[in-house]
C-alpha cells in the first residue's frame, strides 16, 4: 500500500510502500529507506526492543534512532 508521511524537520512529503499493522505498538521506519528517503535521524536516549509478532526478538537488534 502507498502511504505519505511527512519529514518533521522540514515538513517535505513523501510517498512509500508501507505494510500497516494495526496491532503494533508503535511506528517504526527502516533506517535504510530513512537514509535514501533523505530522513534526518536523532540518537534515541534510550534504544527499544523491537520483537515480532511470534514473541521472538528481531533480527536487525534494538531501535537506536
Amino acid at each position: 500500500m502507498n502511504i505519505g508521511i511527512k519529514k518533521t524537520d522540514t515538513h517535505e512529503g513523501v510517498t512509500v510502500k508501507a505494510l500497516l499493522d494495526s496491532g503494533t505498538t508503535g511506528v517504526f521506519m527502516d533506517k535504510r529507506l530513512a537514509a535514501e528517503q533523505g530522513f534526518k535521524l536523532q540518537k534515541l536516549k534510550r534504544s527499544l526492543v523491537a520483537k515480532n509478532m511470534d514473541g521472538t526478538y528481531n533480527s536487525r537488534k534494538a531501535i537506536t534512532h
